[in-house]
């Protein structure tokens, strides 16, 4: 398995790589606090690129609305130049992603899906109390995040017209249900979402299997947190199936796992003495990996124990929200992360079959 896991962790570097990646979405500002990502990739039947993401503007989520806007607008975006160039067809902002009386206080991660129709799954931050005996650790001009779904017959008809919740909880131990990831694997449709307890203390993923048109929470933790770099955040933002390609040709099934961690959810000073790190924080983790035989599925191994694998060298280090996707020809990827004015534009870099081939024989 030490093979394998090289070669891994090796694909990992060469498809987020910061070297080659270049901007393709950039925030509204270029300040701290605003950023465009945590989003997937995907194509459509037309063979388009399709991005999704939210356009964040400066806010602190401890304080709620009453210290900036933070999440402000979902977005796609298509290209049909194989991404040399984005345009934006569709944009929702929080009074558009309303559901019912509940209205939207901030906007994160989405997911694209495709099947017969077009799913656009969503997290929002929703204006609901917390449950009972939990009330005064609410902080005024904050809500509960939940997950919900938008569906049309093409992207084109895409609208929040019929938009409803999928998933949510009243638990206080995963209160906040966000950042959707939705596959295909061995003949069923899951969900990878991250989730916050009442108090934000830390962030994990769970899972959740599609039943008729709604999800069912089976697992609050797949990829339980670390204990080095990562012991405060373990957030899975995409599964990708491993190219069948040299090593990789005779194995059964593997996916490769991106997330976000961090060491801390505030920032923490490092020491002057000691060893200076990437540590990661809320809304500026930076990424590791991990995998698993898709016949194992949810069973998970982490790669990257000790140390992170992804993060900028601008800005506070963060990169995160990674989504990739493998058409047989090219892997892409996107990601969201850091630069020198500490801003956090949206990066893409393809890998051509050549170095894939390459990286794994």
């Amino acid at each position: 398995m030490e093979k394998i896991e090289e070669k891994l962790i090796e694909l990992a570097k060469i498809i987020v790589n910061n070297q080659k990646a270049k901007i393709i979405i950039e925030p509204y500002k270029r300040e701290k606090g605003y950023w465009f990502g945590g989003g997937k990739i995907r194509k459509d039947k037309e063979k388009r690129l399709i991005i999704t993401g939210r356009y964040r503007n400066f806010g602190d989520s401890r304080y709620g609305t009453g210290l900036g806007e933070r999440g402000l607008e979902l977005a796609i975006f298509i290209s049909e130049d194989d991404g040399k160039k984005f345009k934006k067809i569709k944009s929702f902002t929080k009074k558009d992603l309303k559901v019912g009386e509940k209205e939207v206080l901030s906007i994160e991660g989405s997911s694209i899906y495709f099947s017969d129709k077009v799913e656009l799954y969503v997290s929002t931050e929703k204006k609901r109390n917390y449950p009972k005996g939990f009330e005064k650790y609410q902080k005024e001009g904050t809500g509960i995040w939940e997950i919900d779904l938008l569906t049309g017959e093409d992207l084109e008809s895409l609208s929040p017209e019929n938009i409803r919740n999928v998933l949510v909880s009243e638990d206080p131990e995963n209160l906040h249900i966000k950042d959707p990831v939705v596959f295909d694997l061995n003949n069923k449709t899951y969900m990878i979402f991250c989730q916050h307890s009442f108090c934000w203390t830390c962030s994990y993923s769970g899972l959740a299997l599609k039943e008729d048109s709604n999800f069912r929470i089976i697992s609050k933790d797949i990829l339980p947190k670390g204990y080095t770099w990562d012991v405060a955040v373990t957030r899975i933002t995409e599964r990708l199936p491993v190219p069948k390609i040299g090593i990789f040709k005779d194995l059964p099934d593997i996916s490769l796992y991106f997330y976000d961690g961090a060491e801390c959810i505030r920032e923490h000073p490092q020491s002057e003495k000691g060893v200076k790190r990437p540590r990661g924080y809320s809304c500026e983790e930076i990424g590791g990996v991990a995998y698993g035989f898709d016949y194992e599925f949810p069973k998970i191994h982490r790669l990257t124990k000790y140390f992170p694998l992804l993060f900028s060298d601008q800005g506070t280090g963060s990169n995160r929200y990674v989504s990739t996707f493998f058409d047989r020809d090219k892997i892409y990827a996107i990601w969201q992360k850091s630069v020198s004015d500490f801003s956090q534009p949206l990066f893409l870099n393809i890998v051509n079959i050549e170095e894939i081939e390459r990286i794994l024989k």
